[in-house]
C-alpha cells in the first residue's frame, strides 16, 4: 500500500503545475496582465532606499515560513528605534529622572550605605543592644500598637457610620475628623496636656481640675499611645470610608431579604468587606506612630520616655565623633521596623479576596430609624472629647498669664498675643521662615509635578512605575529617617561649588521638596488623568510646540488642581516639625520648632497662643479649598473622597 504522506506530498506538486500551465481553476485565480510604466521621480527618489518585507513561500508540509535575507542588505525590515509618545519633549524623560535622583534616590542610598557600612563594622549589635536603645526600642513599639489599636477604634466607628448609615451631616462631621490629622502633633500634644492635669486652666475655670500633686496622666506611654490613635484616626478613616461606600448595597439587600437581621449582616457580609481597609489603615497608623516624633516630645522627655525618634534627637543634640554613624543606625533601624509594618499588610491582605459584584450606590446601606439620633449623638460627643475640648483648653491656656491660673475675666489677657506677634524675635523668625519654605515648597514643586504628572500620565510601563514608586517613597518614610538622610547627604560641602547645606534654610527646603512631592502630584495627576487627550493632540497636530500646548492647552484646564496642590502643601510644610526638629539651626526655626522650644522653656501662654494661630491658619486654609471643591478633581480633598 503506498504510502499516505508521498500521495499527498505528489498530489500538492500536481496542483502547483496545475496552477501555472493552465487549467479552468488557474484561469480563473490568475490577475489580470498589467502593463509596466515608469514611475514618477518624485516616487522614485522617495521609494530609494526603502526595504521590502521577506517573501513568503510554502514549503513542503504547506507552512508559509519567511525567506532567508539575501545579501548584506537583506529584504527584511530593520528594526526601528524605540521613540518617546508623540508629542513628549526630549527633554522631558532626563528633568524628571534627574529631580527624582537627587530628591529621593541619592538620600536614600546615603542613608541606607551608612547603616550597611554600621552592619559591617558591627556597631549595629551594640548600638541595638545598649540599654537606652533597647528602651526606646519597647517604648516605640509599645506607643505604635496602642495607637493603632485607639486608631482603629475611633476610625472605623466613624467609616462605618458615615458610609453605610442614614445619618445628617456627613460632610461636616467628615471635615471636622479629618482636623486631627491636619494639626501639628505637637500642638495636638500641648492641647491635651492644657485640658488634662491639675493645672489646667480650663478645667479649673470649670471646677473639675484634680487635687494639686496630681500627676499628669498624659506623661505616660498610655498617654502617648492615646494621643497617637486620636492623630491618626483619620487614616484609618480613610482607608476604610473609601471600601465601604464601593460596597455592593444589592448583597446586603439580597440578605435582608433572605431573613438576616442587621447584625447577621453587619458580621457576615459588611465585616468581611471591611477587612482589607481595616488591615490596611492599622497598618499605616502603626507606621505613622513608629515615626512620629511631635507627640513622644512633648508628653515623653519630661516624663523620662524615650522612643527612636526622639532618641535620635537628644543623640544629635549631644553631638560627638560618632554621632552621624549612630543616628544612620537608629534610621535605618526605624524604617526596617516600618517596612515590616507594610510587609505585613500585604501578607495579611494576601490571603484575602474578596470580590465586589453589583452596584454601588450613595444609598445608605442601614437605616437607623429611632436610632439615628443616638448615633448622631455619639458621634458629636466623641468629637467634642477629641477635637472641641482639647481646642478650648488651648484657648484658654493662651489667654491666661501663666500655667495653672484659672480663667476669668479679671485673668483673660491678650498679652500672649502680642507677645509672639510684635515683641518675641525667635516667633517672628519662625514665622517668617515657615511661611517662605512653605510657599517656596508648595509653590516651587508644581515645576516639577505639573511635567511629572503629565509624563505619567502618558508613559505606560515599567520605568513609570518606578519613577512613581520612588516619588512615593520619601513620604511613607517617617520624616525623622528623612531629615537624617539629608543631613548625611549635605553635611558635607557639595562636590562643585564647595559649600555645605546642613545649618542652612536650604537644606530643610530640600527635606521638604523631597518629603511632599508626593502631595503636590497627586492632586495634578488627577485632573491629567481625567483630561480628554484629544485636546492636546488637536493642538499637536495644529503645530503647536510642547509649550505652547501646556499654556494654552493644558495648564488652563489643571489650574484648579494645581491650586489646591499649592494649599495642600502650604498646609502641612507650614505646620511641619518632624523633619525640621533635625535641620533647624539658630536662625532657621519653624513654628513647629518654636512651639516645641517654648514649651520645653515653660512658656505654655506663649506656645498656645501660637498654636491657637497656626489652627486658625489650619481651618482657613481647609475651609479654601471645600470653598473650590467643585472645581477640583475627585478624590483631591481627603474628607470629601
Amino acid at each position: 500500500m503506498p504510502d499516505p504522506s508521498r500521495l499527498l506530498s505528489k498530489a500538492r506538486r500536481f496542483g502547483r503545475l496545475r496552477f501555472l500551465f493552465g487549467g479552468e481553476e488557474a484561469a480563473e485565480s490568475r490577475p489580470p496582465q498589467m502593463t509596466s510604466g515608469k514611475l514618477p521621480a518624485a516616487l522614485t527618489r522617495t521609494l530609494r532606499g526603502v526595504e521590502l518585507p521577506p517573501v513568503p513561500h510554502a514549503t513542503e508540509d504547506g507552512i508559509l515560513k519567511a525567506r532567508p535575507p539575501r545579501g548584506r542588505e537583506g529584504l527584511g525590515f530593520r528594526p526601528r528605534k524605540r521613540r518617546a509618545p508623540s508629542g513628549e519633549p526630549a527633554w522631558l524623560l532626563p528633568f524628571i529622572l534627574g529631580a527624582v535622583l537627587l530628591l529621593s534616590v541619592l538620600p536614600l542610598a546615603r542613608l541606607a550605605g551608612a547603616g550597611v557600612s554600621g552592619l559591617v563594622d558591627g556597631e549595629a549589635a551594640r548600638l541595638v543592644f545598649e540599654a537606652a536603645t533597647f528602651a526606646a526600642l519597647r517604648n516605640t513599639l509599645l506607643t505604635a500598637a496602642g495607637g493603632m489599636v485607639v486608631s482603629l477604634l475611633f476610625g472605623s466607628l466613624f467609616a462605618f457610620a458615615l458610609a453605610l448609615t442614614d445619618i445628617r451631616g456627613k460632610l461636616a462631621l467628615s471635615f471636622a475628623f479629618m482636623l486631627p490629622m491636619m494639626i501639628p502633633p505637637q500642638v495636638t500634644a500641648l492641647a491635651w496636656v492644657e485640658m488634662s492635669g491639675p493645672a489646667s486652666p480650663l478645667l479649673k475655670t470649670l471646677g473639675l481640675a484634680p487635687p494639686l500633686g496630681s500627676p499628669q496622666p498624659l506623661y505616660s506611654l498610655s498617654g502617648i499611645a492615646l494621643l497617637l490613635g486620636v492623630q491618626h484616626a483619620p487614616l484609618v478613616f480613610l482607608a476604610l470610608k473609601a471600601g465601604l461606600a464601593a460596597s455592593p448595597r444589592d448583597g446586603i439587600e439580597a440578605a435582608r431579604l433572605s431573613g438576616a437581621g442587621p447584625f447577621r449582616v453587619f458580621r457576615d457580609i459588611v465585616v468581611p468587606l471591611s477587612a482589607p481597609g481595616l488591615i490596611a489603615g492599622g497598618a499605616i497608623a502603626f507606621v505613622s506612630g513608629i515615626g512620629n516624633f511631635g507627640i513622644p516630645a512633648i508628653l515623653g522627655i519630661p516624663a523620662g520616655i524615650e522612643t527612636l525618634p526622639t532618641l535620635i534627637f537628644s543623640r544629635l543634640a549631644s553631638f560627638g565623633a560618632a554621632t552621624f554613624g549612630e543616628i544612620a543606625l537608629i534610621s535605618t533601624l526605624i524604617a526596617a521596623i516600618s517596612a515590616a509594618g507594610l510587609l505585613v499588610q500585604q501578607r495579611a491582605l494576601a490571603g484575602r479576596d474578596y470580590r465586589l459584584i453589583g452596584h454601588s450606590g450613595a444609598r445608605a446601606a442601614f437605616s437607623l430609624g429611632r436610632f439615628r439620633i443616638a448615633v448622631e449623638a455619639l458621634l458629636l460627643i466623641v468629637l467634642a472629647l477629641v477635637l472641641v475640648a482639647p481646642l478650648l483648653a488651648l484657648v484658654a491656656s493662651s489667654l491666661v498669664p501663666a500655667y495653672g491660673v484659672p480663667l476669668s475675666f479679671n485673668t483673660m489677657s491678650l498679652s500672649a498675643y502680642a507677645e509672639i506677634l510684635f515683641r518675641q524675635s525667635i516667633t517672628l523668625t519662625a514665622l517668617k521662615n515657615s511661611l517662605f519654605l512653605a510657599s517656596a515648597a508648595a509653590l516651587g514643586l508644581l515645576l516639577v509635578t505639573v511635567p511629572a504628572a503629565y509624563l505619567l500620565t502618558r508613559r505606560k510601563g515599567a520605568l513609570a512605575n518606578l519613577v512613581a514608586i520612588l516619588i512615593e517613597i520619601p513620604y511613607a518614610l517617617p520624616g525623622i529617617v528623612l531629615a537624617v538622610a539629608f543631613i548625611l547627604t549635605f553635611a558635607a560641602p557639595l562636590p562643585v561649588v564647595g559649600v555645605s547645606l546642613y545649618g542652612t534654610i536650604w537644606i530643610i527646603l530640600a527635606a521638604y521638596f523631597s518629603s511632599f512631592l508626593a502631595v503636590s502630584l497627586k492632586p495634578v495627576m488627577s485632573a491629567f488623568a481625567q483630561m480628554d487627550p484629544a485636546l492636546e493632540e488637536a493642538a499637536r497636530l495644529a503645530g503647536a510646540g510642547f509649550f505652547r500646548r501646556m499654556r494654552d492647552v493644558l495648564l488652563p484646564l489643571i489650574a484648579p488642581a494645581a491650586g489646591a496642590s499649592v494649599i495642600l502643601v502650604f498646609l502641612i510644610a507650614a505646620n511641619e516639625l518632624t523633619v525640621s526638629a533635625l535641620l533647624w539651626s539658630a536662625g532657621t526655626q519653624t513654628l513647629g520648632v518654636a512651639i516645641f522650644n517654648l514649651d520645653d522653656s515653660g512658656s505654655s501662654d506663649l506656645a498656645s497662643a501660637l498654636s491657637v494661630l497656626i489652627v486658625l491658619l489650619v481651618i482657613a486654609l481647609m475651609a479654601a479649598l471645600e470653598f473650590f471643591a467643585k472645581y477640583l478633581p475627585e478624590g483631591v480633598l481627603p474628607w470629601r473622597n
